[in-house]
């Protein structure tokens, strides 16, 4: 295979612990809401009415989950997905020789992202996956690689603007869905004849809440637990088309923007120094104490109404007027990057940011670790758990995985330079084999 002159991978002396760190804590992260995808069937995670989980360790589980860290930790590994974008192109474009664009490496690279999201989603079988639509998205980011951060913040702020905007419109749809339905009916029993469009209106409201009665909603879930505790090509049969419409769909939904709006800020905060503790820190201090005073605020009153309607999404824009999804979750994001910062500027906690960054450096490896060990725990062809768990007892699965990869990345990192997937993508990227062992001579890796 040709290889490309001057180009290589960063190597672990070139790496900022900090961005490592973050890294590595919002991977682990991830699996405090991916859990209840992997364990759970769909509406009982979503629904605390269909096994009363109204109070005892289950309801406090969903509120600590839900309030400090529902799509913050996701959105923290979508900002540093975009601020390694900004990183790798910079070194690439000092580096590479010049016959050799930083374009191909860089879009490679992204191909091969894209070629592992659809495995991890139809192999492993993992429903939530998102290397798919990284890919997608990180291929848009290369023309802004250049611009100031103050540009790449008005980029974010238009996306966040775009994608409350979408939410608030689909919010709007579910409150006229049942609108338009119950004025249907009420016209049907004052023996008013009703136009083909409100027959249209009163049937799609009556499906609507035929489908999410609570014993049609357990119905629907006690057959998706029996699918995903069959055998492997059992529930190969019932996520792959599931996943291939997640996985196609998603460039075209809120969830695309969800990502552009992180990829931006994360590209603007970068260049900016905040995510390197290039701050001070009172920037931090302000950062984290505003974060978590808007953002915690939203999220609570958001949670409290989700509880008042009894999770009828239906009535939800009666109550919030508006979706503040992403607004409340960049501003917690930021409070937790504040906070983190702050601690990592105070000099206290080295070991835990060296043991996160490991993590952090293994984080593709870790990503897809997470895959297949909860497919293990959960689904038929492992252990069987899935459906069978409370969902506090959720957690104990969630320790049980972050123990063993902050202690498997810092064992593994004592004797390669890469995560075992690490090296498998950049030796794909580069077209070549890339050094593995520590102390192994370059000339002994030709």
């Amino acid at each position: 295979m040709p290889t490309i002159p001057g180009a290589s991978p960063l190597r672990a002396s070139d790496r900022l612990q900090i961005i490592d760190s973050l890294r590595g804590i919002a991977l682990l992260g991830i699996l405090l809401m991916n859990i209840l995808m992997f364990g759970f069937p769909d509406n009982r995670g979503e629904n605390l009415l269909l096994h009363n989980e109204l109070s005892g360790p289950n309801y406090y589980t969903w509120w600590v989950t839900g309030f400090f860290f529902e799509g913050t930790m996701r959105g923290i590994f979508s900002l540093l997905f975009g601020a390694g974008c900004v990183l790798l192109l910079d070194r690439l474009e000092k580096r590479t020789d010049p016959l050799t664009p930083p374009a191909d490496i860089y879009y490679r690279r992204l191909l091969w992202l894209l070629a592992f999201g659809i495995i991890d989603a139809n192999l492993l079988l993992w429903s939530g996956d998102v290397l798919y639509v990284y890919a997608l998205g990180g291929m848009l980011l290369y023309p802004f690689r250049r611009l100031k951060s103050r540009t790449l913040l008005i980029i974010a702020a238009v996306a966040l603007l775009i994608g409350t905007f979408m939410a608030t419109a689909d919010l709007y749809e579910k409150k006229e869905l049942r609108a338009k339905g119950e004025q249907a009916l009420v016209l049907e029993k004052q023996k008013v004849k009703l136009t083909p469009k409100q027959e249209k209106q009163k049937e799609a409201w009556e499906e609507h809440q035929k489908k999410h009665t609570p014993e049609a909603q357990r119905k629907e879930d006690a057959e998706q637990v029996a699918e995903m505790r069959g055998n492997y090509f059992r529930v190969m049969a019932w996520s792959v088309p599931r996943n291939a419409h997640f996985q196609n769909f998603s460039p075209y939904d809120l969830f695309y923007w969800d990502l552009i709006i992180c990829f931006f800020l994360g590209m603007a905060l970068f260049k900016a120094g905040v995510l390197t503790g290039a701050r001070s820190r009172q920037f931090y201090t302000v950062l984290m104490l505003t974060g978590y005073a808007l953002g915690l605020s939203i999220q609570y009153w958001e949670m409290r109404e989700v509880l008042n309607i009894r999770f009828d999404v239906t009535r939800l824009a009666d109550r919030v007027f508006l979706s503040w999804y992403e607004i409340r979750r960049v501003l917690v994001l930021l409070g937790h990057i504040g906070l983190i910062m702050l601690i990592f500027k105070a000099g206290i906690a080295k070991g835990f940011f060296r043991g996160m960054a490991a993590v952090g450096q293994m984080a593709f490896t870790n990503y897809l670790m997470q895959s297949l060990l909860c497919g293990l725990f959960f689904y038929g062809y492992g252990l069987g758990w899935y459906g069978a768990l409370e969902r506090y007892q959720l957690y104990y699965v969630v320790g049980g995985v972050w123990m063993l990869q902050v202690i498997y990345s810092n064992i593994w990192l004592r004797y390669f330079l890469f995560g075992p997937l690490e090296w498998v993508w950049r030796s794909l990227t580069y077209w070549k084999r890339q050094p593995f062992r520590r102390g192994v001579p370059m000339m002994q890796m030709a």
